[in-house]
């Protein structure tokens, strides 16, 4: 566990509100000051003239002094930002954590972590407790290869000193380059390890999101394919029977067209 106080999270949260207020304390209380003055010397021109010019002055010079001040302390954040991830780094990032180093991850990493959650929270939180295992690995890996680079130059620069106890100084440093070296190995495989298994979670969130979506899709679409034979006869039938009701429609106006009066004189014709 990180043992952070909240008192050094809280520190950032004042550097971000104290450089967005700096510029803006700076610049409107001297320019409602100026505002206020002006009006209240609206008799006399030529003070009003005065205190509106120097007012203007005064603005400007706090407003620059505001940026200034709010550059700083934006560079003392960001120098705050670097030391928390170090410290939080230094056992281990934790899932919770990802978000400290966002800018470490790459940008598949990062579509890839906002889709599998979307899908799968189970299998998000798998995501990123792998990503978290990632990131430490990657850490690990290029600080013990700085180190090694040092370890390496130190052994260099004790075999050109001439001195009785150089045989010892080089067996330390190679002790220490080993041991570097056995350490960025396992970091190495710890890493290889954590994006092997960051593509085993993406394939199973693909399985159980679009995957699953297309063979739901594939089902829909046979149902509808089997249902339209059945659908088709009978879209013939109700065809048939219209045009037997038509055709029975037609012969029933034909019979009342015909009177029977007239029928009865053309018989005695």
């Amino acid at each position: 566990m990180n043992d952070l106080s909240p008192e050094k999270y809280a520190r950032g949260k004042k550097l971000v509100a104290g450089a967005v207020a700096a510029p803006l304390l700076l610049t409107l209380v001297p320019a409602i000051l100026t505002f206020l003055l002006t009006i209240f010397a609206a008799a006399t021109t030529p003070a009003a003239a005065a205190i509106f010019f120097f007012g203007a002055i005064v603005t400007a010079i706090g407003f620059v002094i505001g940026l200034i001040i709010s550059g700083v302390l934006m560079h003392r954040r960001s120098n705050w930002i670097r030391e928390m991830r170090e410290l939080i780094a230094a056992d281990g990032i934790r899932a919770e954590e990802i978000d400290w180093f966002r800018h470490e991850l790459k940008s598949n990493e990062k579509r890839a972590l906002k889709a599998v959650e979307a899908r799968d929270l189970l299998l998000g939180d798998a995501y990123r407790d792998t990503l978290a295992s990632r990131l430490t690995a990657t850490r690990i890996v290029r600080s013990s290869k700085r180190e090694l680079l040092l370890a390496k130059k130190r052994q260099s620069s004790v075999k050109q000193l001439k001195s009785s106890r150089s045989q010892e100084f080089q067996a330390e440093i190679e002790k220490d380059i080993q041991n570097i070296s056995r350490i960025n190995d396992q970091a190495r495989n710890m890493l290889a390890e954590a994006e092997s298994r960051l593509q085993m979670i993406e394939a199973a969130a693909t399985r159980q999101g679009g995957l699953a979506d297309s063979a739901l899709a594939l089902k829909k679409l046979t149902a509808r394919s089997s249902d339209l034979p059945l659908a088709l006869e009978a879209a013939k039938m109700s065809e048939e029977i219209r045009r037997e009701l038509e055709a029975e429609d037609s012969r029933e106006a034909l019979n009342l067209e015909i009177d029977p009066a007239d029928t009865n004189n053309l018989e005695s014709k």
